[in-house]
């Protein structure tokens, strides 16, 4: 196999040539959405026991105060990279890619931020690096999904590390062949196990932040010298052979290559309107249409039936102990949603959880597999029949081909900024947020970061 006509090499020549041209209009505004969805989800994070975890962890092995690390202050670019992304996904409110079921944000974007700050970068090469990381880190979990998946991996660290490092080889202005060794390495760093899913272990949190920090290495090590395999991607003991299987079976190499240069991928991505997993919101969206539509009362539920795509089929748990389960469990969701018209932050608070009429409807909603759904999933969107049986045996059902926040159902500006407020304003008020949210809308430089993490480390005054 010649390195230099395979896939892992085509790929490097892109970074290196898409680096030099600006970003189309539609796809910098995009963009500029995509980091006031992810830079709100970290400021809510950035409060909670993981983050703070995450920050003792780094402040000891990744002492320096060349970056931000939102909510912590001063750290090193390793540092930031890793509670950044951490934070980035840390109350399931990022956004994602349906095809590739991952969330390229909270890992490319933590990447940026910290080497755009050491670097002294200006914000359009920024811009640039985090659409060049964050297209890559789409196409490659595409390319590999829902094999990687089923092979129990974790799409969002495993293929959002090459989007770390092709983000990093921008900024750290890596040639060809520098950039195509950096992915090699990165391909070393690629791993996160679902295993998480079976205990709820906050584990997952860490999974984007351990390959941001790792994309960051990866372009150091290349830079420094370190060579990588240059056919990490396509090569028999490579990327998708190891995690996805046969090319043509379990992988499509088309999905990376086809339109890369052209047409970009990330303006498919989604916003999430509901703080939990993505495979969810589905059902979640059925059930709040149907409690609108027929005025229903919890009360008189008898039976829901919630019919989707295998994936989310498997998040069919009923434990509570802890926020995580709650995040990643449908009937609980779902039975929130019929119950309360509405599905918030607050709704996974222990309190909330103990709810015992939530709890007792949540225990009447059956989860199945339905064959058009997984027919549809992934290329056609993430659907769910949502069915409700009320006392008396009347039912009412309704279908959700594409969740509120995907690009065929979108959130807008006022809707994403109304997100914004509530995850942000209950951490460092109103004042602040309506700073953060204008100077992430001009994303005229970095400064935003400071101030925000400024502003957590605060104390809040209220009136």
């Amino acid at each position: 196999m010649d390195a230099h006509t395979g896939l892992t090499w085509h790929v490097a020549e892109w970074i290196g040539a898409q680096q030099r041209r600006s970003l189309p209009a539609e796809l910098d505004r995009h963009l500029r959405r995509m980091t006031l969805d992810a830079v709100g989800g970290m400021v809510a994070s950035s409060v909670g026991p993981v983050s703070g975890a995450v920050a003792t962890h780094a402040a000891a092995l990744y002492p320096g105060r060349e970056a931000t690390a939102i909510g912590h202050g001063p750290a090193s670019v390793l540092g930031a990279a890793l509670v950044n992304g951490t934070n980035g996904h840390g109350i399931e409110s990022d956004e994602g890619y349906t095809p590739g079921s991952m969330h390229p944000t909270s890992v490319v974007l933590p990447a940026v931020f910290a080497l755009g700050q050491r670097t002294g970068a200006d914000a359009g090469r920024v811009r640039v690096a985090a659409a060049i990381g964050m297209e890559l880190a789409c196409r490659i979990a595409a390319a590999g999904h829902p094999a990687t998946r089923t092979n129990h991996f974790h799409n969002t660290p495993l293929a959002g590390v090459f989007g770390a490092t092709a983000a990093a080889a921008v900024l750290r202005g890596l040639t060809v062949a520098e950039t195509a060794s950096a992915l090699g390495i990165a391909g070393s760093h690629a791993g996160g196990l679902f295993e998480f899913l079976g205990d709820s272990a906050e584990v997952k949190r860490f999974h984007p932040g351990k390959a941001a920090r790792d994309g960051v290495a990866a372009a150091d090590l290349a830079a420094a010298g370190l060579t990588g395999p240059t056919t990490v991607l396509e090569g028999v003991d490579g990327y998708f052979a190891a995690y996805a299987g046969p090319a043509g079976e379990a992988w499509f190499p088309e999905r990376v290559r086809d339109g890369l240069g052209e047409r970009w991928v990330l303006l498919d991505t989604y916003v999430k309107p509901y703080p939990c997993c993505r495979h969810l919101h589905g059902a979640i969206d059925g059930a709040l249409a149907l409690r609108h539509e027929h005025g229903i009362d919890a009360a008189e539920i008898s039976a829901v039936r919630v019919e989707t795509f295998p994936i989310a089929a498997r998040h069919d748990g009923t434990g509570l102990d802890t926020v995580l389960q709650a995040q990643l469990s449908l009937p609980y969701t779902v039975a929130v949603a019929l119950s309360r018209g509405a599905v918030t932050l607050t709704d996974f608070e222990p309190e909330a959880r103990a709810d015992a009429a939530v709890r007792a409807l949540m225990d009447r909603v059956v989860v199945t597999v339905d064959p058009e759904a997984d027919a549809a999933y992934p290329r056609a969107g993430r659907p769910a029949r949502t069915t409700v049986e009320l006392a008396g045996g009347r039912e009412v059902s309704t279908w959700v081909q594409h969740p509120y926040g995907e690009p065929a159902n979108p959130l807008s500006d006022e809707a994403l900024e109304a997100k914004v407020r509530g995850l942000c304003e209950p951490v460092v008020g109103a004042a602040a947020t309506a700073e953060l949210i204008a100077a992430v809308h001009r994303f005229d430089d970095l400064r935003f970061l400071d101030d925000v993490d400024r502003a957590i480390r605060a104390p809040l005054v209220t009136t």
